[in-house]
Formats: C-alpha cells, structure tokens, sequence
C-alpha cells in the first residue's frame, strides 16, 4: 500500500491508475489525513451457478416452529 500525496497525484495520476491496475492499493492523502483510495475495477466475477450450496446448509426442523412470544414481539 502506498500513501501519496494529492498534489503528487494530481501530477502523476496516469501513472498511480497504472499502479493500481496492476494491484497496488494508492491512498492519497493531504496535510490533514487521508482522503481517497485508488484501486481497480474487477469487472469480471466467475458466474454464479444454481445450487452451489446444495448439501452444504442444513435446516433442522425447529426453524419452523413459531417464535416465542417475546421474540415475536421484537420482530412485530
């Protein structure tokens, strides 16, 4: 992770983006802490596919019985 200031980045903004495309965390800052993070967008996520926890999750069957009356009233 790397600290610059704004005035630095304002100068060398080209070279901060390709810094951060690479991976690195920017965080610019000025005399009074820190202000921004710069990192990539990651567009691409692995798709997503139906039943990718089947068998994982168990539900006994206690989640289906009523709430008693004090956490129903919570919930109300």
């Amino acid at each position: 992770m790397a600290t610059v200031s704004l005035q630095y980045a304002k100068t060398h903004l080209a070279r901060l983006i390709a810094k951060a495309r690479e991976g690195e965390d920017i965080w610019i800052s000025n005399g009074h802490g820190l202000l921004v993070r710069l990192q990539p967008i990651r567009l691409k996520t692995k798709e997503r596919k139906p039943g990718g926890m089947k068998g994982l999750l168990k539900i006994g069957p206690e989640f289906f019985e009523p709430l008693p009356d004090a956490d129903q009233k919570v919930w109300e």
